[in-house]
């Protein structure tokens, strides 16, 4: 039994966190957050010590060192800008580090970080949990056994619906979350390089408040995405089944289904690292390079090889917004 520390207990994706925790036999010592919203812990771990103040938290960490209580781990579930320091902390407490996509906002993080772990003989994990979906893994394997000449065509298309509230959270300021791409894509773009290689050229052709529409060009494929929170681009299958989201990848022609199976990722990614085969940060590096360098670009507009939904209109939000 591991004895774990978790950091952002109020944020939307701790549950999985804590319910990975609980699922694989180890224990929640303690918690922190800014926020007291965290009557979830009830549901797993009532006895896990809870704190609002990082000083507080921190000193309680640091006495339990040496004894039979020690943190080993620390799940880090904060905002992506906080990533990178929550990681360092952890490290520095003397624990390995599981940390929520991204793991951070610029490739340069990484390097420190490195040189941290080096320092430390502690390691950082990051949740990259599309390269455990069994339909992907699969993929994958099909992909390695076609000839080794060919390059895809690929469309990736996926729209998450997501309320006013965004806009005013950390997750609206391009400077915290690093934008849409950044936040609700970085796990496809891990996927895509993953299955078929490395990025020989990086377009992009819309990226605004909703949306992020560009061309990847990889080793074995060419790649037009479309990424929004928009719930007014959902399509009506979507909407009427009341799933707010929807996720699909067409590889020539043909329909890639990867919908299901998402719920138990989480476990699987704990079981892995907890075995010793968790994702560190060199395979994080062509993802998080990727963000940066489609954060940073021009848009270039509608020329060349756009997805289709690049050209939906831009003021149509089903709660009014207007860009």
């Amino acid at each position: 039994m591991e004895n774990f520390a978790l950091i952002g207990l109020a944020g939307y994706i701790a549950p999985r966190h804590l319910r990975a925790i609980k699922e694989t036999g180890n224990r929640l010592v303690s918690a922190y957050d800014k926020f007291d919203s965290v009557g979830i812990m009830d549901s797993f771990f009532p006895e896990a010590s809870f704190f609002v103040e990082q000083e507080l938290f921190d000193r309680f960490n640091n006495r339990l060192r040496g004894s039979s209580d020690a943190i080993s781990y620390l799940a880090v579930c904060t905002p992506n800008y906080l990533h990178d320091a929550h990681c360092r902390y952890g490290l520095k407490l003397g624990a390995n580090v599981i940390c929520e996509k991204p793991l951070v906002l610029n490739p340069w993080n990484i390097d420190a970080l490195q040189a941290i772990e080096k320092e430390t003989g502690h390691r950082i994990y990051n949740i990259l949990q599309l390269r455990l979906h069994e339909s992907i893994i699969a993929l994958k394997k099909k992909i390695e056994a076609g000839p080794k000449d060919k390059v895809y065509d690929i469309d990736l298309t996926y729209i998450t619906s997501r309320g006013l509230w965004y806009y005013t959270s950390w997750k609206g300021d391009e400077r915290k979350s690093g934008g849409i791409a950044t936040n609700i894509g970085v796990h496809f773009y891990d996927m895509l390089t993953w299955i078929f290689g490395a990025v020989q050229k990086n377009i992009v052709h819309v990226n605004t408040h909703d949306r992020c529409a560009g061309y990847l060009e990889l080793e074995r494929a060419r790649v037009r995405y479309f990424l929004s929170i928009n719930g007014a681009l959902l399509p009506a299958n979507a909407v009427q089944g009341e799933k707010r989201t929807y996720r699909t990848i067409n590889i020539d022609g043909e329909e890639f289904e990867f919908s299901a199976g998402f719920t138990e990722l989480h476990n699987e990614s704990y079981r892995q690292i907890l075995a010793g085969r968790g994702f560190g940060l060199d395979e994080v590096r062509n993802c998080i390079q990727i963000v940066h360098d489609i954060r940073h670009a021009t848009p270039v507009g509608l020329v060349g090889d756009y997805h289709p939904l690049a050209a939906a209109p831009l003021h149509a939000h089903p709660f009014g917004w207007r860009s």
